[in-house]
């Protein structure tokens, strides 16, 4: 990186950093979404392959163990999205994204609310469509937030000088 590059950003501090927290808010809620993606694919696996073992004469139960597809779900929703949710919130106040610390908090909030519905599926079976319904809701915001940060940050400034204007 030339000096005057690292001069520029010294001199801007954060503010010189907003089109790159921009990215990696972008890129953030892209891999949020990507992971529902994962998830869906993953719970379909898993419970396919339930179904197969089971026709090959195989006994499911609660002693039985978690197969690939169980395995990947877990982590992905318990350990991988959590994690990106909460780097996107903290990189929200940085990116310059108009509307993107409110988006961060839809996407936060919906993370909370999927872990909650998985929790309660274990007691009550039916609360687990709601928890397939809210993962649909968490693909579409965390795509949403994404497609607002990949917005031109001069036209995201202007809207919101116009917005405070008005």
């Amino acid at each position: 990186m030339p000096l005057s590059d690292l001069a520029h950003y010294e001199a801007k501090g954060l503010q010189g950093l907003g089109g790159s927290m921009r990215s990696v808010y972008r890129a953030l809620a892209g891999l949020i979404a990507i992971g529902v993606l994962v998830q869906a694919m993953a719970i379909g696996l898993a419970w396919f392959t339930v179904l197969k073992d089971v026709d090959g004469g195989l006994v499911y139960d609660k002693n039985s163990d978690f197969n690939v597809g169980h395995l990947i779900h877990t982590i992905v929703g318990s350990g991988i999205i959590p994690l990106l949710t909460i780097l996107l919130l903290i990189i929200s106040f940085f990116a310059k994204v108009e509307g993107g610390v409110k988006w961060a908090l839809y996407v936060f909030g919906l993370v909370v609310l999927q872990f909650g519905l998985a929790v309660a599926s274990f007691s009550a079976p039916v609360v687990g469509a709601l928890h397939g319904l809210n993962a649909f809701a968490l693909l579409a915001v965390a795509g949403m937030a994404a497609r607002r940060a990949a917005g031109s940050p001069a036209a995201a400034s202007q809207e919101a000088t116009s917005e405070a204007t008005t």
